[in-house]
């Protein structure tokens, strides 16, 4: 695909669990966008081209009409609230619930994001004769406390920060991955009822809740 310069453009593979928190966002924006796929079995993230905008060899990045490029799906996430109409109801501007937002999105990178990581590789991306079950049951367990965390901060809240946020928007695609992973669940019921509440937003289902892969 050849990008158009006159709308957004976003590098990166729809399987990338950080990509989809991206284009979930720009479609609750209703912003068109193109999609070049890079990362993964696609390769291009260490092409001399790629790496002028992003020298992490990561997706997503995102490049703006203007020329403008950004990488780190967070920093994405935030910007486009800023510079798009309609992104302040994703992202408050009173300095606590903006704080309250950007906590759970930085706890979701630094705490949720690698026990994740390792289970979904394990069961997905690994052959089976391959798989290290006993760092994957580690990882399972790790992950269940940090949803109890999620559990205890759903009560008397509809999603993660209150109001529906690109906190969520952060956060959901491990969401979906942990109620389709081959795992052992806790009844979890205010995590359960958030994941119900996510699936009701067509880009969540367009773009998150999808075939693992």
């Amino acid at each position: 695909m050849i990008a158009s310069p006159r709308i957004i453009t976003i590098w990166g593979r729809a399987s990338s669990v950080n990509v989809m928190k991206v284009l979930w966002l720009l479609d609750e924006l209703a912003i068109p966008f193109d999609r070049i796929e890079a990362g993964g079995a696609f390769g291009r993230t260490r092409d001399a081209d790629y790496a002028a905008m992003n020298p992490n060899a990561s997706v997503p990045t995102l490049v703006m009409p203007h020329g403008y490029t950004l990488w780190e799906s967070h920093a994405i996430l935030r910007y486009l609230c800023r510079v798009q109409p309609g992104g302040n109801a994703f992202y408050p501007e009173a300095p606590e619930a903006r704080a309250d937002v950007e906590r759970w999105m930085d706890w979701t990178l630094a705490s949720l994001n690698e026990p994740m990581r390792v289970i979904f590789w394990t069961f997905v991306r690994t052959p089976e004769a391959e798989r290290n079950l006993p760092a994957a049951a580690r990882a399972r367990d790790n992950a269940e406390r940090l949803w109890r965390i999620v559990e205890a901060q759903l009560e008397g809240r509809d999603y993660i920060a209150g109001p529906f946020s690109i906190a969520d928007m952060a956060m959901g695609g491990f969401l979906h991955r942990w109620f389709a992973l081959p795992v052992e669940r806790p009844k979890l019921p205010r995590l359960q009822a958030w994941y119900e509440r996510l699936q009701a937003r067509t880009p969540y289902l367009t773009h998150v809740a999808v075939p693992l892969s």
